[in-house]
């Protein structure tokens, strides 16, 4: 666990429990998806980040202080959610504290909710999604559930980073990536994501009220979509678009 990063827990922390996470990237899919979940699933906060490497701001819910960075949970689900888009630097060390947080807590799998933005998004009648994994095994529950497998590209971002430490360690990890917007709010993505999320696991979200207030969501999100791309560009987010030369 990184020392300078502290995370504090607020209620007692479930064992065995399936680990999700929902930062800012393309589309906000990760976000959408994972603020839906809280407020359909009525999950609570039951840890917080502290960290000096956090830029210094809180988040005001109902008047209360709140760090940027918070994992809600019930009995089956723990969900880390960041508030606001993550610099570069501080994905490495953010992302291992939560995992190495998450192992400590026994989960029995770590799933990472993205987007992947296409060029045609707005032609697109019916949105795919794709999955990538730490290993062959979770690869093969992902196809089992008829998901289509990201079989060459790159992947930049939060979900890049849990991806590789999860294999590292030898954690059971997959991401779960729409076909989204590159820099526009993707509700629509969000639900198509959180359908597959309740595939592979069995946590089921009632995605209707985010399909009614698509428009509403959009709107709201806007200026995290502003920040996110600034830092999506400096990672080179766009990079996802290129077809890596296969090296065996």
């Amino acid at each position: 666990m990184n020392e300078e990063i502290k995370i504090i827990e607020r209620k007692e922390i479930p064992k065995g429990a399936i680990m999700l996470f929902g930062f800012p990237d393309v589309g906000l899919v990760g976000v959408i998806a994972a603020s839906h979940m809280i407020s359909e699933l009525g999950l609570e906060e039951v840890a917080y980040m502290d960290s000096r490497l956090l830029p210094p701001l809180i988040v005001l819910h109902e008047g209360l202080p709140h760090s940027p960075v918070r994992i809600f949970g019930n009995q089956n689900v723990l969900l880390a959610v960041s508030e606001t888009a993550l610099q570069g630097e501080l994905i490495y060390p953010i992302m291992h504290s939560l995992i190495d947080w998450g192992r400590g807590k026994g989960v029995k799998m770590m799933i990472s909710i993205s987007g992947i933005p296409v060029q045609d998004r707005q032609d697109l009648e019916e949105l795919k999604v794709f999955a990538a994994a730490s290993s062959p095994e979770m690869l093969k529950i992902a196809q089992d559930k008829g998901i289509e497998i990201l079989r060459e590209g790159y992947m930049v971002g939060p979900q890049a980073v849990m991806l590789q430490y999860c294999s590292t360690l030898g954690l059971p990890a997959l991401t779960l990536l729409a076909q989204c917007f590159f820099n526009y709010p993707d509700p629509e993505a969000a639900a198509k994501a959180l359908e597959q999320l309740a595939n592979v696991t069995g946590v089921k979200v009632d995605i209707s009220k985010l399909m009614e207030k698509g428009e509403e969501i959009r709107l709201k999100a806007r200026d995290m979509m502003k920040r996110t791309q600034q830092e999506l560009t400096k990672m080179r987010k766009t990079q996802e678009y290129d077809i890596p030369l296969y090296i065996s």
